[in-house]
């Protein structure tokens, strides 16, 4: 195992952490229970093999994924990890439940100490959410008492709102969605480097764009990863991608078969900074332009259509519908468009709010007719049914 420094602490982590989003369930229904034998020992296996961080979440695999882990932190494992968790803001109520969704998590993981906690799925809407709880201020009591450790954050919006939350806090590290085709997309590689100028450490989630990039690829981008002369494992090469870059520390996978814990553990064994040529980079830029090269509607996110007169937010919804299109997973663009709780689009900047003006495809230079199209992104992402909870994942606990 690689390990890379944390940031400013004087702690080194593991290039792999193991993220339990994602742990093997038995049956393939997503509100199908843990397998929590396997699940343990995936865990294990991955801290014997030198994996020393461990993330969950309160809503992971409705509510059980704590219980797992700290089922999974018994024997003396605890001590060997870093362990993190998260407060979600749309779970609690009000500021007095603060200390009630905290103590139940601190009661799952069987611990008194939680080493790293964030302020879980962050966008304007969840920030602000956070603000009124006045949650930093009682995080810092709680750290006072010794339940907490460091304070991060992850999050899911535009680099803007990245920065304004990175400005408003002192925070030890945030937890960003990046891969080789998020570059620039949510924080992006401007929030990576934003991010390491300020001092925070950047933990990785996302690494396969929810296991998209483990998939076998379409023609176009096979045709692309052919290229590759010395033949690697496309999974690695994507982890390989993320570990390249020396501002980040760790790199979250989750994982659901051991296999994949095995894989991965040797991956993050070869890993180091600055370690791709040339030729590397060629080979991703190829790629990439292989993905957008499948978008079935041609924006550019010019946004020259908005503002719309009925408040619909063209560019988003494009971009939903065409990579549920690229990367075969129209879960993903669902749980964005259309999921309950506060990470979806607002309902007013969905499709059905057009009403054919016409302003929209007058003024787009790439001729795109757009309420034509914007039917049909919206009957396609509206068509599923999209649980409350993270991506891939079963409904969450109710709020407290």
């Amino acid at each position: 195992m690689q390990y890379r420094k944390f940031g400013k602490l004087d702690w080194k982590s593991s290039a792999l952490g193991f993220g339990a989003m994602r742990l093997p369930q038995f049956g393939s229904d997503m509100a199908s229970p843990v397998n929590e034998p396997e699940a343990i020992k995936m865990i294990r296996y991955a801290i014997d093999n030198g994996v020393n961080y461990v993330d969950t979440a309160y809503p992971y695999h409705m509510g059980n994924s704590e219980k797992v882990v700290g089922k999974a932190l018994r024997d003396g494992y605890r001590q060997k990890v870093r362990l993190a968790t998260k407060l979600t803001p749309h779970l609690v109520k009000s500021a007095e439940s603060l200390d009630r969704y905290l103590d139940g998590q601190l009661e799952r993981l069987q611990t008194n100490k939680i080493d790293y906690y964030l302020m879980h799925g962050l966008n304007a809407r969840e920030w602000k959410k956070i603000q009124t709880l006045k949650a930093l201020k009682w995080a810092e009591g709680r750290r006072a008492k010794g339940h907490l450790g460091y304070l991060g954050f992850s999050f899911h919006d535009e680099f803007e709102v990245f920065k304004k939350i990175v400005d408003a806090y002192d925070w030890t590290f945030c937890q960003i969605q990046y891969n080789y085709l998020d570059e620039n997309n949510q924080a992006g590689r401007r929030g990576v480097e934003y991010a390491a100028k300020k001092g925070l450490t950047l933990v990785i989630m996302e690494p396969l764009r929810g296991g998209s990039l483990a998939k076998e690829p379409p023609p176009a981008v096979a045709k692309a990863w052919a290229l590759d002369t010395k033949k690697r494992d496309r999974v690695e090469m994507a982890l390989q991608w993320l570990w390249n870059q020396p501002e980040i520390s760790v790199v979250l996978s989750g994982m659901s078969a051991m296999q994949q814990v095995i894989d991965n553990v040797e991956y993050a064994g070869r890993s180091g900074p600055n370690t791709f040529t040339a030729e590397d980079a060629a080979l991703f830029k190829k790629i990439k332009e292989a993905y957008q090269g499948m978008a079935p509607i041609p924006c550019t996110a010019c946004r020259y259509c908005q503002p719309c007169p009925n408040g619909v937010n063209i560019p988003r919804i494009f971009e939903l519908y065409n990579n549920s299109v690229i990367y075969d997973d129209p879960r993903m663009g669902a749980f964005a468009y259309a999921a309950p709780g506060p990470v979806a689009m607002k309902p007013q900047e969905r499709a059905d709010n057009c009403k054919e003006c016409g302003d929209c495809e007058k003024v787009c230079p790439q001729h795109i007719k757009i309420p034509e199209l914007l039917k049909k992104a919206h009957k396609s992402l509206i068509s599923i049914s999209m649980p409350n909870g993270c991506p891939g994942q079963p409904p969450g606990p109710e709020p407290v």
